[in-house]
């Protein structure tokens, strides 16, 4: 067993998947890894196993079941704790809740938020321009935009924010102890807790405001599931995306002749954002899911307790799937990929996401022409984390002023 692969894999560069998964799908696109605590899981690549496996009711998500592969120590803690969402669960429990708020998520009502999140992204790069270069970009816009939106939509205060930012940077740190992602995890859910509590007395226009009289004290939702709901709306609401925003800026400013292009025609936009989402995949060390019933797949017998890892990376860079894969092409058809997941719990904050990134994208290389990295694309540093997350992002840029 020694001599498989170990998984978390590492990447050698930010912008492309682990070797380990070109090598997964050319071997049928599973193979056998080691985690941590030295059990083995099923490592899934190819394209079509992916969406197969996570679209099959004879896998689970539910933390609880034996030989669900947990890809950390911290991770296995938090989720053994007891305290999970709804995205932990199978039906009819996840049925139940992902009903309740898939409404709140609607695209039309999303798409009602374009010109606050404009607002927002008008707003950081007048500042940051007003400051002058050099900036570093994950803190100065990619981790403002998605934490400023989701205070807006939720009715938090904006000087929470930086709370429940470094409390979520501590959770999903893959090197933080069992204890302190525990411990980050409960401080989290007693902010919720209180958010629930300050908008019963006094409510207000917003999501939290919406959801206590929605769902408070009727017979779907539980207190302890409205908590634990609104923590993971705080935290998946801004983390995945700041670090898209960061890589994916990164991601333009390398390929500038496609830059130039949606510079010319932002109708180009929205399908760029769709290969960002494909290129980059930023889920590290998910989809995990736990085989109920033994499945025949490309060629293998997965048993019921089998561990899976669904890497949406790998089944982003199939060439089967998308000709010619690690080549970055605005132009390609990407809105197939499964960078949001697939199935029942594909990501129910997606439709913000491609709100907030297609404004950052036409917004700021329309306002900075000449933004570009200050440092050498190799010298961008990954850090250990759950998601694909860049440590900085330093650029620069010509102009002291601008025409809006």
């Amino acid at each position: 067993m020694n001599d498989l692969p170990a998984f978390p894999m590492t990447r050698l560069t930010p912008f492309d998947p682990p070797p380990g998964y070109a090598a997964a799908r050319e071997a049928g696109g599973l193979t056998r890894v080691r985690l941590w605590d030295d059990r083995t899981a099923w490592l899934v690549t190819g394209y079509e196993q992916v969406r197969s496996l996570l679209g099959d009711p004879r896998i689970s998500v539910d933390r609880r079941r034996d030989g669900f592969p947990f890809p950390t120590p911290g991770r296995e803690a938090l989720e053994r704790s007891g305290r999970t969402t709804f995205v932990g669960m199978d039906p009819p429990d996840h049925t139940r809740l992902r009903r309740v708020f898939t409404k709140y998520f609607a695209i039309r009502r999303i798409e009602a938020l374009r010109p606050v999140v404009q607002g927002i992204v008008d707003d950081l790069i007048t500042g940051i321009l007003a400051a002058g270069p050099p900036a570093d970009f994950v803190t100065a816009l990619a981790g403002e935009v998605p934490s400023r939106t989701i205070c807006h939509v939720l009715g938090m205060p904006l000087d929470d924010r930086a709370r429940f930012q470094a409390l979520d940077h501590e959770r999903n740190t893959l090197t933080t102890s069992p204890e302190n992602v525990i411990r980050a995890t409960n401080e989290m859910l007693a902010y919720a807790d209180e958010l629930i509590e300050r908008k019963r007395r006094e409510p207000a226009d917003d999501l939290i405001s919406e959801l206590v009289a929605d769902q408070l004290g009727g017979d779907v939702v539980t207190r302890e599931e409205l908590v634990a709901a609104v923590r993971l709306l705080i935290t998946a609401g801004h983390e995945t995306t700041t670090n898209m925003i960061g890589l994916g800026i990164a991601t333009l400013l390398r390929h500038p002749d496609q830059l130039a292009e949606l510079r010319a025609d932002p109708s180009l936009v929205p399908a760029a954002v769709e290969e960002l989402l494909r290129y980059i995949s930023i889920f590290h060390i998910s989809p995990t899911r736990v085989v109920t019933e033994p499945i025949e797949i490309a060629g293998q017998r997965l048993e019921a307790g089998d561990g899976v890892i669904a890497a949406v990376a790998g089944a982003n860079r199939d060439d089967a799937a998308f000709p010619d894969a690690d080549t970055f092409d605005v132009h390609r058809e990407a809105r197939h990929h499964v960078a949001f997941g697939y199935g029942v719990h594909q990501c129910l904050g997606q439709p913000l996401a491609r709100v907030e990134l297609q404004t950052v994208v036409e917004t700021l290389f329309r306002r900075v022409p000449s933004l570009r990295l200050a440092v050498d694309p190799a010298e961008l540093e990954v850090k250990e984390y759950a998601f694909l997350s860049l440590a900085a992002l330093p650029l620069t840029w010509d102009e002291p002023r601008e025409d809006r």
